[in-house]
């Protein structure tokens, strides 16, 4: 075993740590479970792997791993770009070192330099990690879809959208489909993936219309029936070629119907628009390759005539920008995005298959990317030039143009070298050197990570400090290549919270994928300039003067925008209240939903969210959620204790409010149990959502309608998602009072109905509703945090 391990060191010298530990693994087995030749196979697969683990060597001569982490090795790489770029095409080379010497482009010019430019960054990247086939495949399946988007256009939307009010069509679905399916096997087109052969069918006869005029109307003819049918929807029901853009109607963007509850006031998404939720998984797996490709398609590409507003946001005169920005409905700027993405230049990349240059371009003004687009931002979907109808899911394509590369081979090397080096930025397209100054960045969050990275490329020195616990990460993932993003990725429901992305980690449902804060953190730590440290409070750990003593030189402030207000109203401090922020991070600080974690965070049903805000949507969903994992662990460890201690001993000690509570747990646990054997014998996903409004639900409570809230201005969607769940609303409720049992705790809410005048305004209706209510969580809204 020496002499193996005497050689991996002479072999690889740089990995004499990682070696080392393994031994001290083998000599600790050795010391304490002699003899441990059947406990040696773990440490031995750990050698293995690292001997086996792939070295990434690029495919540029005169580059290795580490030249991508220093000056000198980025700017060699920034000229072999502008070699390559001089060689495939030189008047492009010649406009891209004029376009960053600060010389005048049209926002056009600009757009066309950086598209072309961004195919052959594409190429270059494939060279420099040897993954030009994995590339080429990309591309390939990627293309693979784009008969399914022609189709659409010609026979869905052209030809039998027009023909729907004639109702010309005599043949049922069922004759028209068995002729279809009889054509597609004479073709040899039949397959699992029906849309696409269908697909390729229709491209095949619209190579030569004359000749096949009969089979395009009788393939119009099933696009009607398929259209209009209930079997022709039931067929379709998932095709993004029957997917027609819906007209936005702003007042009702949440359907919902209303409960059948006396004197209730409250609401629910219909019920075959719900879905099953067990645990903390992710929620949302995102839209998978081809419906990122129909909402591609379905983008007009605005940037060739300046009529690109998701990213420069929508005037209300085109041509006219000082006029001013529009403003929705509902009384929203159309700012577009923040950051002023690339948005219609990635998708023209897109619909090429070109995910690693549309992320490129996406990267030039947002490089920290995987902390944005699906389920964080929308206000680029808000400014899309489709105002009357659907708009383009600009997150859901940002998104998957990460993911497709972080899936290569290399993939998340691929987007650490994007972020320190990017030659179509016009500026800060290499890291400069250290300046010699130091900044103290007080907060982990997006703000402070994102002001992180733009400071270390501009050669300050960072501290980053937050006031939770940050957790550190594997060495092995800092400082060695990382083949493939599986290795960093973790299921949701199990991971270990690091803290680093402060709100993002701790305040936001699993609705996003954490993962991606991994990533940023692993991408901030390889920063040579860069240290961070949790369990720090600013202002108290440290103070303004201690950081002048400790040599920094500016002090950046990003604890987070808003402070939570407490609710004063009669019973505000009684058990069962708590801020709604504060549940959120202790839900997730202290990993309450884990099966062996021992956190003390009780809730009870029925549960009354106040307020109309993303805090307060968040709540109600991991509200939900938690509660069957909470009645679950404890009636599992209730009957364990019992089973050891006795019935008696484990109850002695509990107070009759206690006891009344454990009482209620259990009885609810063993129904979850119940629905659990009953799912698992039906072959189904159980259904929780019926048991917690059997106790009462979770019920977001708002005091004027829902349309007014910020959740629904700002972000419909998670009202929708969370509503999906089973969530009730309530509109119209103006908390006066928490009503207390006889131990003292809530159980119910007192609120003031409010309901809207002739003009709008909502006005107090003079009588009272009562809530029932075991549990109400604070999220009406934030002041300044200063």
């Amino acid at each position: 075993m020496l002499a193996w391990f005497f050689v991996f060191c002479l072999i690889f010298p740089r990995r004499y740590p990682e070696f080392l530990q393994v031994i001290r693994a083998l000599r600790e087995q050795a010391n304490y479970n002699w003899p441990f030749y059947g406990n040696m196979l773990p440490p031995l697969k750990q050698i293995t792997r690292i001997f086996l683990m792939a070295k990434l060597k690029l495919g540029i001569p005169g580059f290795t791993y580490e030249d991508l982490f220093e000056i000198d090795g980025l700017t060699r790489l920034d000229a072999a770009f502008f070699e390559r770029l001089a060689k495939d095409d030189a008047p492009q080379h010649e406009q891209l070192l004029a376009y960053r010497q600060g010389e005048d482009f049209t926002d056009q010019e600009i757009s066309e330099l950086l598209i072309a430019c961004g195919r052959t960054l594409e190429d270059f990247i494939g060279d420099c990690f040897d993954v030009q086939k994995e590339i080429r495949q990309l591309r390939e399946a990627t293309l693979a879809d784009d008969p399914v988007f022609e189709f659409k256009k010609f026979f869905v939307l052209r030809k039998a959208r027009r023909r729907l009010l004639k109702n010309d069509v005599e043949e049922s679905f069922e004759y028209l489909d068995n002729w279809l399916n009889q054509t597609l096997r004479q073709a040899g087109l039949a397959g699992n993936d029906r849309e696409l052969a269908i697909a390729s069918f229709a491209k095949r006869l619209l190579q030569d219309p004359k000749a096949f005029e009969q089979e395009i109307e009788s393939l119009t003819r099933w696009c009607i029936r398929a259209m209009t049918t209930p079997e022709g929807k039931q067929a379709t029901a998932r095709w993004v070629s029957f997917k027609l853009p819906k007209p936005v109607d702003h007042q009702a963007l949440v359907p919902t119907e209303p409960v059948n509850e006396a004197r209730s006031y409250r609401v629910a998404l219909p019920r075959d628009k719900r879905r099953r939720r067990d645990g903390f998984k992710l929620t949302d797996r995102r839209m998978n390759q081809r419906q990122i490709q129909s909402e591609v398609d379905y983008c007009i590409y605005c940037h060739d005539h300046d009529g690109d507003f998701c990213s420069k946001g929508f005037p209300v005169k085109k041509g006219e920008p000082d006029k001013g920005i529009k403003v929705n409905p509902l009384g929203v700027e159309l700012t577009g995005c923040p950051l002023d993405e690339k948005i219609s230049e990635m998708h023209s990349l897109k619909k090429e298959g070109r995910s690693l240059g549309a992320l490129a371009l996406i990267m030039i003004d947002n490089p920290m990317c995987p902390a944005t687009g699906h389920r964080i931002c929308n206000d680029c979907m808000k400014a899309c030039v489709y105002q009357k109808q659907d708009p383009v899911n600009i997150p859901e394509i940002e998104t998957r143009a990460l993911t497709d590369v972080l899936a290569l081979p290399w993939g998340v090397e691929i987007y650490d070298l994007l972020t320190r080096w990017n030659p179509l930025r016009r500026t800060q397209y290499l890291p400069k050197a250290y300046n010699g100054l130091k900044v103290l960045i007080t907060g982990m969050g997006p703000a402070g990570f994102t002001l992180a990275h733009h400071l270390t490329m501009e050669g300050f020195a960072v501290v980053g400090i937050d006031g939770l616990k940050i957790e550190p990460l594997p060495r092995e993932l800092v400082d060695q290549p990382i083949h493939d993003y599986r290795k960093i990725e973790e299921a949701l429901d199990e991971r270990v919270l690091a803290g680093f992305g402060g709100v993002a980690e701790y305040g936001i449902t699993v609705r996003w994928d954490k993962n991606f804060l991994r990533l940023l953190y692993i991408n901030m730590l390889r920063r040579p300039h860069f240290q961070v440290f949790g369990g720090v409070r600013f202002g108290g750990t440290l103070t303004v003067e201690e950081a002048w003593e400790l040599g920094f030189d500016h002090i950046a402030i990003g604890v987070g925008a808003g402070l939570p207000q407490a609710l004063p109203i009669p019973g505000s401090l009684a058990p069962g209240m708590r801020m709604a922020a504060d549940f959120l991070m202790a839900l997730q600080l202290t990993g309450a939903a884990k099966k062996t974690s021992l956190a003390n965070l009780q809730m009870r049903l029925p549960a009354v969210i106040i307020g109309g805000g993303l805090t307060g949507i968040d709540a109600a969903t991991e509200a939900q959620a938690y509660y069957i994992t909470q009645v679950e662990k404890l009636l599992e460890r209730y009957e364990t204790l019992t089973a050891t201690l006795g019935r008696a001993e484990v109850r002695e000690r509990m107070d009759i409010a206690s006891e009344e509570i454990l009482n209620e747990f259990i009885e609810h646990g063993r129904a979850v149990r119940y629905e659990r054997k009953r799912a698992a014998q039906a072959g189904e996903e159980p259904n929780f959502q019926s048991l917690v409004q059997r106790w009462g639900g979770v019920t977001v409570a708002y005091r004027r309608r829902m349309q007014d809230s910020p959740a629904y201005k700002r972000n419909h969607e998670e009202i929708i998602k969370a509503m999906e769940e089973g969530i009730y609303y309530a509109e119209g409720m103006y908390p006066k009072a928490a009503k207390l049992d006889q131990h003292g705790h809530v159980k119910s809410l007192v609120c003031e109905r409010m309901a809207p005048d002739s003009d709008g305004n909502m006005q107090f209706k003079g009588d009272l509703v009562e809530m029932p209510a075991r549990t109400v969580l604070v999220a009406t809204g934030a002041k300044p945090n200063i």
